[in-house]
């Protein structure tokens, strides 16, 4: 059953399929070898001499190469070898052939696919109607007079003749057998020759890095925006749920500044869902307009439900001297700060610290942030320390640094970035003003 099942079950049909495909997609080339091999030869019984039938196939072959080596050759072989050869898609490449390396495998391939092709089709179509006949012979003496004379002869004696349906089903099976075989070649050759390409390789992880940065660069904007505002929102609730019955005062404005909070984080949040709906990836000044910069760190203070002790050294609010994207990012960090603040440290009578520096000699923006460490250790969160880690990433990103550490007695985070990003536009404005 197991025999019969490979040479006749599902897969080896559409594998015997694929094989006939291969030899209808050989044909034009054998016309053309056809009439090469007539006006060589004379013209005179072309299709009934093997001989020119043979060298037309032969010179079918190199022109079914030349044609493997357009790029769209490969998607196409690709798909069809995916679904009648039975190749895993992992083994496959995707799109079509770019390099010289992948043109050359795909041309490879397309060429045995088609000469496999075009000898298993032309059997398909000649050897069983043969077979059927010599099956038929014991059984219709009218056939046997059709035969040639030696073939007669031949099937003179019954034991010749009872045993002419056997050696017409042997055919038959020798042809499933000769398909069978052919589309396991095919079936092994298509990851090498249809497989990925070192380059192809490289490309996709390409790809693949492209779209997690893309997603770690939105999973932090969400993280900042909505974890800081969710933070805050929690701190103002809690603090106004203990004085309600005798702070009504301080709970209309706790109320406030939620009702605020909720309000700008929606709007970010539209921000950031508005990158997602963008074609192909943004760039970080198309990034610099779909979030707060350090010119609007004065809301953000006044709401982040801590006092702040703000200060700061040159003009980090103007764009002239900051890179818009750099503010963006800083901004980020500052309120990724706060957050920590929030619900690490004291809580809200917890003073912090925050200095933002145009340091103009070292060509960067200082960002120092301090507050006093809680009185608990924080409790370690399954997936915790995100905030930190996004932190770092948009420094490094940026071609600055980051560190966050306890140093006497406090929690310090410290972010140096540089005041500018090569190929922004405020990078170009200011080299053209030199």
């Amino acid at each position: 059953m197991r025999f019969l099942a490979a040479l006749f079950g599902r897969r080896a049909r559409l594998r015997w399929l694929h094989l006939i495909i291969g030899g209808a997609l050989l044909m034009p080339y054998f016309l053309v070898g056809m009439v090469l091999v007539g006006m060589a030869g004379g013209g005179e019984h072309l299709f009934s001499s093997p001989p020119a039938q043979f060298a037309a196939f032969a010179l079918a072959l190199p022109m079914a190469a030349v044609t493997g080596f357009f790029a769209l050759v490969r998607p196409l072989s690709v798909a069809a070898a995916r679904a009648l050869c039975g190749v895993p898609p992992a083994l496959l490449a995707d799109g079509p052939a770019r390099t010289r390396q992948a043109r050359v495998r795909t041309a490879g391939w397309y060429t045995l696919h088609l000469a496999l092709g075009g000898i298993i089709s032309g059997a398909t179509l000649a050897l069983p109607p043969f077979a059927v006949g010599v099956i038929a012979l014991p059984f219709f003496p009218g056939l046997r007079e059709t035969l040639q004379p030696a073939a007669a002869e031949a099937l003179g004696s019954p034991w010749a003749l009872a045993l002419a349906p056997f050696a017409g089903l042997a055919m038959l099976v020798a042809l499933a057998l000769v398909a069978a075989v052919a589309g396991e070649v095919l079936a092994r050759r298509a990851p090498v020759l249809l497989g990925p390409t070192p380059e192809d390789r490289l490309a996709a992880a390409e790809r693949r890095a492209a779209d997690l940065a893309v997603r770690n660069r939105l999973a932090r904007e969400l993280h900042d925006s909505v974890g800081h505002a969710l933070s805050a929102v929690t701190l103002q609730a809690g603090a106004a749920r203990r004085v309600l019955d005798r702070d009504p005062e301080f709970v209309r404005e706790a109320l406030t500044a939620i009702e605020e909070t909720t309000r700008r984080t929606v709007g970010e949040l539209d921000s950031v869902l508005g990158l997602l709906r963008q074609d192909g990836e943004p760039d970080e000044e198309e990034g610099a307009a779909h979030g707060p910069g350090l010119e609007a760190l004065g809301g953000l203070l006044a709401r982040c439900g801590v006092p702040v002790a703000y200060e700061r050294e040159g003009d980090p609010e103007d764009p002239g001297v900051v890179d818009p994207v750099v503010a963006r990012e800083a901004y980020r960090i500052v309120q990724e700060g706060l957050s920590n603040a929030l619900r690490h440290g004291g809580g809200a009578a917890s003073p912090v610290r925050l200095l933002i520096a145009v340091r103009e000699r070292e060509r960067e923006l200082e960002i120092v942030m301090e507050n006093p460490l809680g009185e608990r250790p924080a409790v370690a969160r399954p997936g915790g320390g995100r905030g930190l880690r996004g932190i770092a990433e948009r420094a490094v990103l940026l071609g600055g640094r980051a560190e966050a550490r306890p140093y006497d007695g406090v929690w310090r985070l410290t972010a140096r970035l540089p005041l500018t990003v090569p190929g922004t536009k405020a990078t170009r404005t200011a080299e053209g003003r030199r």
